[in-house]
Order: C-alpha cells, then structure tokens, then sequence
C-alpha cells in the first residue's frame, strides 16, 4: 500500500475512529485508581493522538504531494537525475572588458581548501531592496593560480516563503558545487543564495508589483551588479546562471527569460509556469494584463520571440504535480531558446528530491555558464 493511496489513508482513518471509540468504551472502568488504569489511561491516548495525527499528515500529504512514497518518507530514494537535452546549445563568444575587484575577503588555507560562506545583505539601488543572503566563493577565489580569474555565478532561490539559511544547511548547495567541481565535472562557481520573499510577509511571485515592490528588478539586476561589482565575477550572460526551487524556480525560469541578455541559463527545481495569485500574493498586477501576460511563462512562449536562453526543468514520475505542465513547457520552448529536464522516477516535493536533482543540475548550469 502506497504512502499517497486510499487504502493507506482509509486505515489511519479507521484506526483513529476505532481507537477514539474504544477510548470512551473503557475510560469508566479505567477511572478507577491504580497503576495500571492510569497506564491504560495513558496508553489509549497516546495511541488516538497518535492515530489522529497519521491520519492529518496523510492528507496533507496527499494535497501538497511532501513525500511521495514510503522510501521517499524514510530517505531511501538517493539515485540522482540524468539531463534529457531536448536541443543543441549554439557557440558563442562575448569579450569580458569587467575588472575585478577584489572584496578583502581571507585568504587563508581553510578558505582555500574548502571555500567561504559569508551572510551579507545586499541592497538595491535601483529596486531599493535589502535582502539576507548566503554568498559561496569556492576554494579557487582564494588561490594565488585563480588571483585573475573572472568567476561564473548563480543566483539561488528558495520557496516561499522559504529561508535563505537552508540552502546552506539542509539542501547543501555550496557542498555539492564544491564536490562537483574537484571532480571536474563543472567550472568553481560563486552562489548567491537568497530567499525572493524580499518584502516579507508578501510573496510578490518575483513581479515587480506597479507601486509595490519591485522585485523582479532587484533579482535581475541589483543583485547581479553588487556581486559583480564586490567579487571577482565577470557580467552578463556569459557568466550568469539562476536556480531555484517550487516558487524560486518559477522565478528562476521567468528571470532568465525576461532577462536573456543577463542570464545564459536557468533552472526550474520543481517549478510551476505561471505567477500564482492568493491571498499571499495580493494583487500583483493590479489590472495591467500585460504584466500577468509577463508572468505567465506558456504565454510568453507562444506568443513572444523566444528567449537566447537555456533552461532545464524537473520534474518526477510519481509525487511532484507539475510533470503535466512541464511536458507542455519543454513542448512549447523554440529556438534561439533551448531546454533541457530531469524526470525522476518518484520523489514529492521536498527537500529530499530536490538533492537528488541539484548535482546534476549545477553540472549542466556550470556547462553554460563561465
């Protein structure tokens, strides 16, 4: 019996029900004193909160789709994607006239082993926003052989609302780039690893909201100009990757589209494909139905010249509920943009399966960018 099927459910059910029942069938004769009519006491309501509890978490389960199987639950689904590449990549060039700066970060042989995390806020002249983040200079940044070296770097989103911390600490970005790369399998790479819940309690759908916050603008332009501008990373699209997860993956995606001239490549953890609109988000567009034309990624692609960009997008067989509306995405995508996806087998939408998908997912965003 499946972790998400009926019979799973209906015997939770039907275990709370009976439990619930025999409770009050034995609590008289329970109530007398003694030590094991409170032990009885106890066990039986232990076991109907217990029972009660399987029972909620079943069907939130079953709506917003957590865990998708018994292994997925007990973390025994660790086989990593493999990219499907639904096109070919054209060659390109661009001439880098940037200088670094350099940020007056240690040099010290930790850092040059294992990297730098550093928490930072960073502030947007144009959007004026001010966000939390997470920056990852890899080992190389603090090598006397790298000293000169221009870096790629990605900007990574969590959900909503999400916590920037995460990405550090449960989903391991700065880990997995570092062991990708002293694998060889892509180029060092800086992330800037930020929530786009930047005007919190709001999720503004990275949307710059007409006299509200203008988000999209502080992730696609400010954040990318400061880091440049701070660390030894080179501009523009050639040297600019976005990635995110459920909602910073729809962003992700709409970013690197809105922005090709920006961003060579970007990729959808999990994502969905047109701005959501509830009572978190409030009005985001504010009547202006070109503006939710813009956050609505299908439209933009059957209906504007499609985007000089790459974009990979995942999804899993069994567990996530966006593999119907990602087929339609990689279907509709059309030259000069390109798109490629990961489906696996099974795997909810957590933090579990997203692991299993980031390895391969910094290779291909390393193998475009930089």
């Amino acid at each position: 019996m499946g972790l998400t099927s009926h019979k799973v459910l209906a015997v939770a059910v039907a275990a709370a029900a009976a439990l619930f029942v025999l409770t009050v069938w034995r609590w008289p004769r329970l109530a007398r004193p003694g030590v094991r009519q409170v032990a009885g006491r106890a066990g039986l309501l232990l076991a109907t909160q217990v029972a009660v509890f399987a029972a909620v978490a079943l069907v939130v389960n079953r709506s917003f789709l957590f865990y998708a199987s018994w292994d997925d639950l007990l973390g025994r689904e660790t086989g990593t994607g493999t990219v499907l590449v639904h096109d070919t990549d054209p060659t390109g060039a661009v001439t880098d006239s940037q200088r670094p700066v350099d940020a007056g970060l240690p040099h010290g042989s930790d850092a040059a082993r294992v990297g730098l995390v550093r928490q930072t806020a960073i502030a947007g002249p144009r959007s004026h926003l001010v966000s939390s983040a997470y920056v990852y200079l890899p080992p190389q940044y603090f090598q006397p052989a790298y000293r000169h070296r221009l870096f790629p770097a990605a900007i990574v989103l969590t959900g909503y609302p999400g916590a920037a911390q995460a990405l550090v600490s449960r989903l391991d970005y700065p880990a997995i780039a570092r062991a990708q790369a002293a694998a060889h399998r892509m180029e060092p790479m800086v992330l800037v690893m930020l929530r786009p819940t930047v005007a919190p309690p709001r999720d503004t759908e990275c949307v710059d909201v007409p006299r509200g916050p203008r988000t999209e603008t502080y992730l696609a332009k400010d954040v990318p100009d400061v880091v440049t501008h701070s660390y030894r990373v080179g501009p523009g699209l050639t040297h600019w990757g976005i990635i995110g997860d459920s909602t910073g993956g729809y962003c992700a995606l709409k970013i690197a589209m809105h922005h090709p001239e920006d961003f060579g490549a970007a990729v959808g953890l999990a994502a969905y494909y047109r701005a959501a609109e509830d009572p978190t988000t409030g009005d985001l567009f504010h009547g202006d139905e070109a503006l939710r034309h813009d956050a609505d990624l299908m439209w933009l692609l059957r209906h504007r010249t499609p985007p000089a960009t790459s974009m990979l997008v995942t999804s899993t067989l069994h567990g996530e509920t966006n593999l119907p509306a990602t087929r339609e995405f990689i279907r509709a995508v059309k030259a000069p943009a390109r798109v490629s996806s990961i489906v696996l087998p099974s795997g909810g939408h957590n933090y579990h399966t997203w692991k299993r998908e980031i390895p391969p997912a910094l290779v291909w965003l390393g193998q475009r960018i930089g």
